[in-house]
């Protein structure tokens, strides 16, 4: 007899989209008032450019803290449990950011958030439990990601419509004494709204995947079935029972359907977690969420800032040095960001999944990495694009490009990483790993326009430690001389730096080339750690230096 087809389960990731949808939401409708937000609390406009990447970082980082946790607490309370928590406290520090009436208030709301939302990594895990068939993984991966490009649709609008509404509209809100005191409280309390569905949605509806907890009984089940038991008869809701098990059950292997014997098990060690292969595409994941997240922090700090005129600049040195934006208000740039959305959306579910499925997962992954440095290198020189409309186009499609290659990166290195799980027990830990490297990737990014002498020294220190680590497992000399080596010159690189003297910058860059030669292609052939870690602290170097260098 033919085995039935594999099918998705349609209904439980309808579920999954419905609570993950007010995080991308919250998330993205920041980023076209952010700028305005820090200026209204009193910083300095000379600093506003820094702070929207400190306040960036600081939330990746603080995700990056307890991601690891929340997945490992996911493994053993189970997914649902630790989502709807997120989802809570999510939506909790939204609304206190929203009502940040300092740099510090609005800072820590923004760590809290961070802190208290592991739901990316468990998410995806719950993804992976439901549909562990390859062949439908292009299809059921790209759902979240398509989820939040719709959310990434609604957010800015909401952020840039909703952002100052008693100025921007009188009409409406204009007698509004609350608006006029909070004027950035409106975007996340329209967001707020979104978590409560979500919330709601997930605890009625949503199914646990875990398989050591999924046979337990479920309260929030059992309200949910009592409430569509109202609206349906008897007899429709019972074929609806039977249906959702046999939707659940089909999907997970035989061993997996007896939550006694998955107790039994040992705990996993660290070694199955992190195969050669995860190491690999774990690395992967950071530097693309380093370098995607720097350009994310500051393009609209670009957008926001004033055209300058060039004709008899004394301060205009081509083709390099040059200053100025596009002098776009909040409004408009949501507006971009929505737009960009939309046409993000169809690519996201239609070209993708025909893509993965016809060229692989890990080609389309070689080929978007290609695709980022070119849309870095041509976007600060569309300001130097004589006519408007001209400008205005090319940013548009430098932004849709980085939109599409981040639509396509993203979700292949979670398949990746999905497929290179030793067993379903460590997805838990192993997707919280990746939300931790993802989230300092996110971090090191922002954080890396914003600072560079402070850089010069963590990374004196990180490749002294590496050089000693490198002596000390293998007990080669070479590795321990090109370990302090390379320490040297960013030492020395820190030191010009500090005293404000040349060649600081062309120094640390010098040593990220140098280590990142020595490095990378060892990481890549052998997955081994300290390789990986100083090909990570060698990107950092590039990006720091190289922005440094290109600012001067």
């Amino acid at each position: 007899m033919l085995e039935k087809p594999a099918r998705l389960p349609v209904r439980q990731l309808v579920i999954l989209s419905i609570c993950r949808f007010a995080e991308p939401v919250v998330l993205t409708s920041v980023l076209p008032y952010l700028p305005e937000m820090i200026d209204h609390v009193g910083v300095p406009k000379s600093e506003i450019a820094k702070w929207v990447g400190i306040t960036s970082a600081v939330t990746s980082f603080s995700q990056a803290l307890m991601a690891v946790t929340w997945g490992t607490l996911s493994d053993t309370l189970g997914r649902k449990p630790i989502i709807l928590v997120g989802l809570t406290c999510t939506m909790v520090f939204s609304l206190l950011f929203g009502f940040s009436s300092s740099l510090s208030m609005l800072v820590v709301s923004r760590a809290l958030l961070g802190l208290m939302n592991g739901n990316v990594g468990i998410i995806r895990t719950m993804v992976a439990e439901m549909v562990p068939q390859k062949e439908l993984q292009p299809r059921a991966f790209s759902i979240m990601p398509l989820v939040w490009t719709i959310g990434s649709i609604f957010g800015p609008a909401f952020g840039g419509a909703l952002a100052r509404p008693a100025e921007k509209h009188p009409g409406l809100f204009g007698g509004s004494e609350f608006l006029r005191n909070w004027p950035f409280a409106l975007p996340n309390i329209a967001a707020a709204a979104f978590f409560v569905v979500g919330i709601a949605t997930g605890w009625l509806f949503l199914h646990e995947t875990l398989a050591a907890k999924k046979h337990q009984r479920d309260y929030g089940l059992v309200v949910g079935e009592a409430l569509t038991s109202s609206c349906t008869s008897s007899r429709k809701k019972k074929s609806e029972s039977h249906a959702s098990d046999a939707e659940r059950q089909s999907l997970l292997p035989s061993t997996t359907t007896h939550p006694a014997t998955a107790t039994k098990k040992a705990k996993p060690t660290w070694a199955e977690i992190f195969t050669p292969q995860s190491r690999l595409v774990l690395l992967a994941y950071a530097l693309m969420s380093m370098h995607a997240m720097a350009f994310d922090s500051v393009l609209p700090v670009f957008l926001h800032s004033p055209v300058q005129e060039y004709d008899g600049n004394p301060d205009m040195k081509l083709p390099f040095k040059f200053t100025g934006g596009f002098g776009i208000d909040s409004q408009t740039i949501g507006i971009y960001y929505t737009l960009i959305g939309i046409l993000g959306m169809f690519i996201q579910f239609l070209i993708f999944p025909w893509a993965a499925h016809r060229f692989g997962v890990l080609n389309c992954l070689k080929a978007v990495v290609s695709v980022f440095p070119i849309i870095y290198m041509l976007t600060p020189f569309t300001v130097l694009l004589p006519v408007p409309w001209l400008r205005n186009v090319a940013i548009f499609l430098l932004m849709l490009g980085k939109l599409a290659a981040s639509i396509f990166g993203f979700p292949c290195t979670t398949i990746l990483l999905t497929n290179s799980a030793s067993s379903m027990s460590v997805l838990g830990t192993l997707n919280g790993v990746g939300t931790s490297v993802s989230a300092v990737g996110r971090a090191v990014g922002p954080a890396s326009t914003t600072t560079t002498t402070k850089v010069a020294a963590l990374l004196t220190i990180l490749t002294s430690i590496g050089g000693i680590t490198g002596y000390l497992r293998a007990r080669s000399l070479p590795s321990l001389i090109a370990g302090l080596s390379v320490s040297f010159l960013y030492l020395l690189s820190y030191l010009r730096l500090r005293a404000n003297q040349p060649y600081g910058a062309e120094i640390g860059l010098l040593a990220s080339i140098i280590l990142g030669g020595a490095s990378i292609p060892r990481a890549i052939k052998t997955g081994k750690g300290v390789p990986m870690g100083l090909g990570v602290v060698a990107v950092l170097g590039g990006v720091v230096f190289g922005n440094a260098l290109l600012s001067q």
